[in-house]
């Protein structure tokens, strides 16, 4: 993995109440609820349901880091709060109203040989090259690094699909939550998944990793291959 600081990145957004009661820190930060006013009912039926955006959801309006934060601007305890709880720095004060999500690196982490991390973007003649092997019947986990900028990016989630000889053998979908901009960037672990045993389950199968946004803006999409080995 790069050799620089990171932060490590939860599974769902958290509570404005709830992150106001701790000190923020860098190396604990997680993901912020949109807006101060919206989203974290929203996040929690979103969690509930074990990902993907409510029926029936609008989002609101977007606006700037700045914007929000001059919301409150005659108020110097919460304005503060709000810089502290974003982790905002100069350059996205700049009222760009889009968010943007940089993915850095993309690992694969498991018992049979540790992690192996490989540096975003892949190069498009590199793509169809197999990126990691496993053995049959292992676990394993997909672990991304990503730096949000501008402005904070609101339900945001995943799908990795698989194929094996043109074939659909599986699709995973995920919420990773609500992220805003900060100096370093955050971590995040997919659910661990199985590799199948047998005959048939060996070979090198393709697979296309995509990340969207509530908005429907596409941050990634990764394709990808890896080949699952007979078991020692």
């Amino acid at each position: 993995m790069e050799s620089e600081k990171v932060t490590e990145a939860g599974s769902s957004s958290v509570g404005i109440a709830d992150e106001k009661k701790q000190e923020m820190k860098t190396t604990d930060q997680k993901p912020v609820s949109e807006g101060f006013d919206q989203q974290e009912e929203v996040d929690n039926d979103v969690n509930k349901g074990g990902g993907g955006v409510v029926a029936g959801f609008v989002p609101g309006p977007l606006l700037s880091l700045k914007e929000q934060i001059d919301k409150d601007k005659d108020d110097d305890s919460l304005r503060r709060w709000k810089e502290n709880l974003l982790g905002c720095v100069e350059g996205d004060l700049n009222g760009q109203m889009e968010p943007e999500v940089k993915f850095h690196s993309i690992g694969i982490v498991s018992d049979d040989f540790g992690e192996i991390s490989t540096r975003l973007p892949v190069d498009e003649n590199q793509s169809a090259r197999v990126l990691f092997t496993l053995r049959e019947g292992s676990q394993y986990q997909l672990k991304l690094t990503f730096s949000v900028l501008h402005n904070i990016v609101s339900g945001l989630t995943y799908s990795n699909t698989v194929w094996k000889a043109g074939i659909k053998v599986d699709q995973m979908e995920g919420m990773l939550g609500t992220y805003a901009p900060q100096r370093e960037p955050y971590v995040y672990s997919l659910e661990e998944e199985t590799t199948p045993s047998g005959v048939l389950a060996r070979g090198i199968y393709s697979a296309k990793l995509k990340f969207e946004d509530d908005d429907k803006r596409c941050h990634m999409e990764l394709k990808y291959s890896f080949e699952i080995k007979k078991s020692n």
